[in-house]
């Protein structure tokens, strides 16, 4: 049985991940492709256990232990969830993966993306997406998005600007490094601009496939 892909969907908060996620979905079931659609930090119990954590404003977190958290709700997804589905010919459509925690933990928190990479390469036994959609938008425009449907705050709520202008450098560094991987989307037009595009990227893809 060929294996299956893994299509990741990367951005800053406020890009338009989750509706792009839905919408890149629906797209691929009328083309007759299925994809189990997951996100992270979650997916199995306990990672959302960890989601929570990770997420509670009211908890003062270490960069470190918040890098090994995300790196342990990735490895129970990884085992629980993508690893079996991929063996099974499957697509899974992933909301975030590892380059968020390159970003994220190992730029903006100056963990070191190197780092980080490591860490997490233990905690996915080096499991990489196919294709990467990075949706790349200005930092303050995303998070006045975020903003205006944002319910209770979370921890990364409080983080300044100068937090998510470093994490929109770093995907463009990790852009720029793998560009095979990678299709790097202006997230700042319309949501039907964003997808057609995103499709585009994924369509080679869905030819390859048997």
């Amino acid at each position: 049985m060929q294996r299956g892909l893994l299509l990741t969907v990367e951005g800053v908060d406020g890009a338009g991940k989750t509706t792009l996620v839905s919408g890149l979905a629906g797209r691929l079931h009328e083309r007759g492709q299925a994809v189990e659609v997951l996100r992270e930090p979650g997916g199995v119990e306990l990672s959302e256990r960890i989601r929570s954590l990770v997420k509670d404003p009211k908890l003062a977190m270490h960069p470190r232990a918040e890098a090994l958290l995300y790196a342990a709700a990735r490895a129970q997804l990884v085992a629980d969830q993508l690893e079996p589905r991929l063996a099974a010919g499957e697509w899974v459509l992933l909301d975030r993966f590892v380059d968020s925690s390159l970003a994220y933990q190992g730029a903006a928190r100056g963990l070191g993306v190197e780092a980080i990479r490591r860490l997490n390469a233990f905690a996915t036994g080096g499991l990489a997406p196919d294709r990467t959609l990075l949706l790349r938008i200005d930092p303050e425009i995303a998070l006045a998005r975020a903003a205006g449907r944002r319910g209770a705050a979370d921890r990364f709520d409080r983080e300044a600007l100068a937090f998510f202008e470093a994490i929109a450098a770093a995907y463009d560094a990790l852009a720029a490094s793998e560009p095979q991987r990678f299709a790097v989307v202006d997230a700042a037009r319309e949501p039907a601009a964003v997808l057609a595009e995103c499709m585009a990227a994924v369509e080679p893809l869905l030819t390859q496939s048997p």
